[in-house]
């Protein structure tokens, strides 16, 4: 018996390639990459942010980033679908672990938040990371607008989340207005997918529900060509995109969504999109069945990382004198 097998979050010696697990055991982590504090090696940094003091609705997104990593031991057992190939054989992950917040002062969040995204930033890592409620990727753009500039947002979503900000509130609503009049993303340059909700305008291109169950996966993908083409771009993916029949387990659930093939359909395709970034928001496994929403969140996290991997394998054959 080989003791190396097994709890690799702890023992695997590389952030590349991976071991055996028992699907049903062992120390959970984010595809049961390594856990490590210790940057520099990563090119993308998976981190959870536990809070979820800013929801309008049901609590419990503070349990999403746990409940993620929990569903993800499948989807790192074999080799990526519909891909065909191991990401982790190219791409150098790691696991960093939650954000710590102190639950007794919910207002140091933005801050603690931000300064956790500028450290791993700083290594040259991009980022994938689990909320927490929506509120978080506010804290998440201004730590990446740092690094490069206005962003283009490209959000998937129920709600526009474009409420009117007034100074000093935190909440999941209005987050976005505030990275707008604080320059950190460009509405022009931006894209809203499977809204079903109404709100303030506030300059973004609109393709909700409605118009995605019409026009399907590849008009979406066109007019994200049109609007963004190749300029830098932030993804945020609230859960409640997803009809609840594919995700129950959100704080506001809204009728009428994309279904997770949909959403797959367009992630996948996302291939020519210059992606900075990427959070999970609103997974909260209190109202789960059967993990359908964790494993949705999980599903789509591993394809953000099978696109930075196919990036890379694509860059690597141009010049085969490149790292991979």
């Amino acid at each position: 018996m080989d003791d190396n097998n097994g709890d690799q979050a702890f023992h695997a010696d590389s952030l590349y390639g991976r071991q055996q697990e028992m699907t049903y055991g062992g120390a959970l982590s984010f595809m049961r990459r390594r856990y490590t504090r210790k940057l520099g090696e990563a090119e993308v940094v998976v981190s959870g942010i536990p809070f979820d003091a800013a929801t309008s609705n049901r609590p419990g997104s503070r349990f999403g980033p746990r409940a993620i990593r929990q569903a993800s031991t499948q989807l790192a057992e074999l080799p990526a679908f519909p891909w065909g190939f191991d990401p982790f054989e190219h791409l150098a992950v790691s696991d960093y672990g939650d954000c710590f917040l102190d639950f007794g002062h919910p207002e140091h969040m933005v801050g603690a938040v931000e300064a956790h995204a500028e450290r791993i930033l700083a290594s040259g890592a991009s980022m994938l990371t689990f909320g927490g409620d929506h509120v978080v990727t506010y804290p998440l753009l201004r730590a990446h607008a740092a690094v490069h500039g206005p962003l283009a947002l490209l959000q998937f979503d129920a709600h526009p989340d474009t409420w009117p900000d007034q100074p000093g509130r935190l909440d999941h609503g209005s987050m976005l207005t505030r990275a707008i009049n604080e320059g950190l993303i460009d509405p022009e340059r931006s894209l809203q997918i499977g809204i079903r909700t109404h709100s303030e305008p506030c300059g973004f291109t609109v393709l909700d529900a409605p118009w995605v169950h019409r026009h399907g996966p590849e008009a979406v993908l066109e007019h994200i060509r049109d609007v963004i083409g190749g300029d830098k771009t932030y993804l945020t993916f609230d859960i409640d995109c997803l009809d609840p029949a594919f995700a129950p387990g959100t704080g506001t659930p809204v009728a009428g969504g994309l279904s997770t093939a949909q959403a797959l359909a367009i992630l996948r395709g996302l291939d020519d999109c210059n992606l900075v970034g990427m959070d999970i928001v609103e997974v909260a496994p209190a109202y789960d069945h059967a993990e359908i929403t964790a494993i949705a969140a999980a599903t789509l996290g591993h394809d953000f990382l099978c696109l930075r991997a196919a990036d890379k394998r694509s860059r690597h054959r141009l010049d085969p004198s490149a790292a991979v």
